[in-house]
């Protein structure tokens, strides 16, 4: 199989430092802000997207931990084992994360977020604007989340897929 590689088009500069007491989701570091230091030679790629209110986050979980991700994880507001893809555990087989944070300021090539979920200096991949006629759906099932979702806003990294 072909390896694929990225370069990050930036940083994000959050104020969890430590996976360790970071918040599990989005949603649940709503009261987080931080700012993303897009590089220059992306920053020309940032015209317009202070219109949006929330952006599409894809980035490298830089703190995983390197040993190979096991298939099956016990996730954050579970007891039980799932299979790594029916989470969104950092530990993966390729370590990329998404967030969707909302976005509060643009001010140059700074970028001032909200609801963020991400450590201090986490590679950046790539930015999406969220559009709720492209992203939102209806009848949505969440599986094993069914019984769990209502931990979230409590849910912290514990650090059991960190280094």
């Amino acid at each position: 199989m072909q390896t694929i590689e990225f370069e990050p088009i930036g940083i994000i500069n959050s104020p969890f430092k430590e996976p360790k007491g970071t918040p599990i989701q989005p949603k649940a570091g709503d009261e987080a802000e931080g700012t993303i230091k897009v590089f220059p030679e992306f920053a020309e790629g940032l015209k317009d997207l202070d219109g949006f209110s929330h952006i599409v986050l894809i980035y490298h979980f830089h703190r995983s931990s390197k040993e190979k991700a096991s298939l099956l994880v016990k996730p954050f507001m579970d007891d039980q084992y799932h299979g790594v893809f029916s989470t969104r555990a950092p530990k993966r087989p390729n370590s990329i994360g998404l967030s969707v944070v909302r976005l509060t300021k643009v001010e140059g090539s700074i970028l001032h977020i909200k609801e963020l979920d991400m450590l201090d200096q986490t590679p950046l991949l790539d930015i999406k604007p969220y559009t709720e006629a492209f992203d939102k759906r209806e009848n949505i099932r969440i599986g094993w989340l069914e019984d769990n979702i209502g931990k979230m806003p409590d849910a912290e990294d514990d650090g059991r897929f960190s280094e």
